[in-house]
């Protein structure tokens, strides 16, 4: 609720001449999301956007997967002593027959790279929840088709479209993009899967799932959960401006799923779904 930033004074250091100045600083606050009243999970999030993250979690968990399966999203009454909302708790009700999956009060256990669990075990809990098949869609257009080209400009499109790391130098970013690298929605958060969720919810409150024939690039890693992310939203193709964990490979060429890795410049590893991306101009030039 517009706290995306806050002020503090610093100390500042150049060049051993000492001043202090006010700095801005990205936001960081927890948000507690139930599912029809339920306490579910916590996460430490930059407040904005709180329904679409909420929502978007609930995709990546295969709870929702279209628009008419969410009844609502609303703020829940705040934990101040003097009773004020914190705009720290958000609550999620489905439509009434959506059958929910057996969630604890734990985040679901495949979403954390810390859980625990052996790889396949978190390979085939992904493959038995996600909703639809990775694939290039059904519109007549044939295979998607990305040229190195294409892949390489978008990492400058979406450093554009960053306004608050602009302020903070603090946020990580999440972009969709179209086959032809058109930007359609822009996210930042201090943590780089919610940013993710809160692209995925937006779309499924628009009624865009699942999102095929597009490419989410996110700044930083690509770790496991951000392909199970991907996956679940029915994103055939994620770049990453830095490296892949190993887990994250083996999720997308399990699913099908174009990775690619340090997309810097006209640089870039692709870790799976090489079908995806065309090679002939690149080679044509040697």
């Amino acid at each position: 609720m517009g706290r995306v930033t806050e002020r503090r004074r610093v100390l500042r250091i150049r060049d051993g001449a000492v001043s202090e100045r006010p700095d801005t600083l990205v936001a960081e606050e927890p948000l507690e999301i139930r599912l029809n009243g339920k306490p579910l999970a916590i996460t430490m999030r930059t407040p904005g956007d709180d329904f679409a993250l909420a929502v978007g979690f609930l995709v990546s968990e295969g709870v929702l997967g279209a628009a008419d399966e969410l009844r609502n999203v609303v703020y829940c009454a705040g934990a101040t002593r003097d009773g004020s909302n914190t705009y720290n708790v958000v609550d999620v009700s489905t439509a009434p027959g959506v059958v929910l999956p057996d969630i604890t009060l734990e985040r679901n256990v495949y979403t954390t790279s810390s859980c625990g669990l052996c790889g396949k075990a978190s390979l085939d809990a992904v493959r038995t929840t996600a909703r639809w098949a990775v694939d290039d869609g059904d519109d007549g257009d044939g295979p998607l088709r990305l040229t190195p080209e294409l892949l390489a400009g978008l990492p400058d499109r979406l450093r554009a479209a960053q306004r608050v790391f602009d302020r903070t130098g603090g946020l990580h970013a999440a972009a969709l993009f179209s086959e032809q690298g058109e930007l359609l929605d822009v996210r930042e958060d201090v943590g780089r899967h919610n940013a993710v969720d809160k692209l995925v919810g937006r779309a499924l409150r628009d009624g865009r799932l699942p999102l095929a024939r597009s490419v989410l690039l996110v700044s930083g890693r690509a770790s496991f959960e951000l392909v199970q992310k991907a996956v679940m939203a029915g994103i055939p193709v994620l770049a990453a401006v830095s490296a892949p964990s190993s887990l994250a490979v083996d999720l997308a060429a399990e699913a099908g799923v174009t990775l690619v890795g340090f997309l810097r410049g006209a640089s870039m590893n692709v870790y799976a779904g090489q079908h995806r991306v065309a090679l002939r101009a690149a080679a044509d030039r040697g």
